[in-house]
C-alpha cells in the first residue's frame, strides 16, 4: 500500500462542491483583491481563535514581517527566535531590520521555553517570537513572564498551530501583542496557494497592519508610512472560507491518527513519540517522531512507498545566510540533535486507520519488532 506523506487532492474532492461555488462567486464577482471575501474571512477567523482583529496579508512569512514592523521596535533591536524551526521566522525578523538571537528549543515538545528564551534574552532584547511548532503551543503563560520581566513582547508564530489551544483555552495566535498566521496549501487550513494574516488584540496594531499591507495608507495615493503590496487574494479567502468550517473535523482526524501512532510504536526503543503537554490540544500539522538511524529509517520507508519528511534538517543557528551572528555548533545542543532525529510521519485527515498501520508496521519492520 502506497501512503503518501500528504494528499491534497483527498481534500479537494471531499468538498469539491464548497470549493468550486467558492471560486466561482469571486470569479463571478470580479473582485479579486481585498475586498468582501477577505472581510468576511478576516472576521470568521478572529471569531473562530478568539480575537478581535485578524488582518489578511499575502503569506505568513509576511504575516511575521509586518507584525514586527508594526511594533515599536527600532532598527538593529535584538528578537528572540527559535532555532530549530522553519526559516521565515528569522527570515522575517532579519528583513524588519532586527536582529535574530535564537535560543534552544524543549527536546520533548520541540517549543521555546521560558528558561531557553530567558537564557537567549540580552539587553538589547526587545522582542521573542515563540513558534507552535507542528501544532502544539508553545507555554505562553511561562514565556510571557519572562518577556514581562525583561519588559519586551510577544509575537506568536502560530503558522502551523490554527486550531490549537493551551491549558487555559486559549486559541493559538491569541495571547500574544499579535500571532501570524500561514495558509499556505499543506497547512491544516490551507488556500490555493500562498495566504496569511495576522491576529492582534491592539486596535492600534491591526491598524498599522491595514496600512503597511497596502503601500502604507488606507487611502489610495496617501501613504503615511512606507509600506508594502501585501494583500490577501480574494479567490484565497474564498477558498479558506469554504474550508473553515471542516478545520474543527479535520483535526479530530489527526488526533485519532496521532493516538493510532501511539498505540503502535509505544514499544519501539527506538522511537521517541511526540508528546503533548498538559491541557493543550494539538492539531498535528506534522506527527514528528525521534529516530535512531533516521536517514536509514526514512530511506526504507520511501522504498516500501510510505512518504515521510524532515523538518527541519539544519538549525537555523547554523545555516550560511547567519554565519555573521557567530552561533557555532554546539551552543544550541538540543536543536542540533533534532535536526539530525526527526522524521514525520504521514496524518492527514483523510489518511485512515489501514494507512497508518501500514506506515506503523513498516516502522516496526525496520526496527526488526513483530508486525501484524
Amino acid at each position: 500500500m502506497t501512503v503518501p506523506l500528504l494528499d491534497l487532492t483527498a481534500q479537494y474532492q471531499a468538498i469539491r462542491s464548497e470549493l468550486d461555488t467558492a471560486v466561482a462567486r469571486v470569479v463571478t464577482s470580479q473582485r479579486f483583491v481585498l475586498g468582501p471575501e477577505v472581510d468576511e474571512l478576516e472576521s470568521e477567523v478572529a471569531r473562530y481563535v478568539g480575537v478581535a482583529h485578524a488582518v489578511g496579508v499575502a503569506s505568513g512569512t509576511d504575516a511575521i514581517l509586518l507584525a514586527l514592523r508594526a511594533l515599536d521596535l527600532e532598527p538593529g533591536d535584538e528578537v528572540v527566535v527559535p532555532a530549530f524551526t522553519f526559516f521565515a521566522t528569522a527570515g522575517a525578523v532579519w528583513n524588519a531590520g532586527l536582529v535574530p538571537v535564537f535560543c534552544d528549543v524543549d527536546p520533548a515538545t520541540f517549543n521555546m521555553t521560558g528558561r531557553t528564551l530567558a537564557a537567549a534574552w540580552t539587553p538589547g532584547t526587545r522582542a521573542a517570537i515563540p513558534v507552535h511548532l507542528f501544532g502544539q503551543m508553545a507555554d505562553m503563560d511561562e514565556l510571557g513572564a519572562v518577556a514581562a520581566a525583561k519588559g519586551g513582547v510577544l509575537v506568536e508564530d502560530a503558522a502551523q498551530a490554527i486550531g490549537a489551544s493551551d491549558r487555559r483555552g486559549r486559541g493559538a495566535g491569541s495571547v500574544g501583542v499579535a500571532g501570524a498566521l500561514s495558509f499556505f496549501p499543506t497547512k491544516n487550513l490551507g488556500c490555493f496557494g500562498d495566504g496569511g494574516m495576522i491576529l492582534t488584540g491592539s486596535e492600534a496594531v491591526a491598524e498599522r497592519v491595514r496600512k503597511l499591507r497596502v503601500h502604507g495608507g488606507r487611502q489610495m495615493y496617501h501613504h503615511e508610512m512606507v509600506g508594502t503590496n501585501s494583500r490577501l487574494d480574494a479567490l484565497q479567502a474564498a477558498v479558506l472560507r469554504a474550508k473553515l468550517p471542516f478545520l474543527d473535523e479535520w483535526a479530530e482526524a489527526r488526533r485519532r491518527h496521532a493516538a493510532l501512532y501511539g498505540e503502535l510504536l509505544a514499544d519501539v526503543a527506538e522511537v521517541i513519540l511526540p508528546v503533548v503537554a498538559d491541557g493543550a490540544q494539538h492539531v498535528y500539522n506534522q506527527y514528528t517522531i525521534r529516530a535512531r538511524r533516521r536517514d536509514e529509517l526514512r530511506a526504507f520507508l520511501q522504498d516500501r512507498g510510505v512518504g515521510s519528511g524532515v523538518y527541519y534538517p539544519v538549525p537555523l543557528h547554523l545555516q550560511p545566510c547567519f554565519d555573521s551572528l557567530g552561533v557555532t555548533r554546539g551552543r544550541l545542543p538540543v536543536s542540533e540533535t533534532l535536526a539530525e532525529e526527526v522524521l514525520s510521519l504521514p496524518v492527514f485527515p483523510e489518511l485512515g486507520e489501514d494507512r497508518v498501520r501500514t506506515v506503523a508496521r513498516t516502522i516496526r519492520e525496520f526496527y526488526g519488532l513483530s508486525v501484524s
